[in-house]
């Protein structure tokens, strides 16, 4: 894994969520439940998983 990489796992259903953190996770390239991302490590990305940090899980 590169240094500057962050890997998003969706560990919460989006169902029942407000529009706009739906649209953040799939911006996140995250899709169904348990599934990946590795992204690189921005003030964008930290935010937007800070936006949603209830759904997702940083691993690494």
């Amino acid at each position: 894994m590169a240094e500057n990489r962050i890997k998003v796992k969706l560990v919460k259903s989006i169902i029942g969520t407000k529009q706009d953190h739906r649209a953040t996770v799939r911006g996140l390239g995250l899709r169904k439940l348990n599934s990946t991302s590795e992204l690189e490590d921005t003030p964008a990305v930290r935010g937007m998983i800070q936006k949603v940090q209830y759904l997702v899980k940083v691993e690494g």
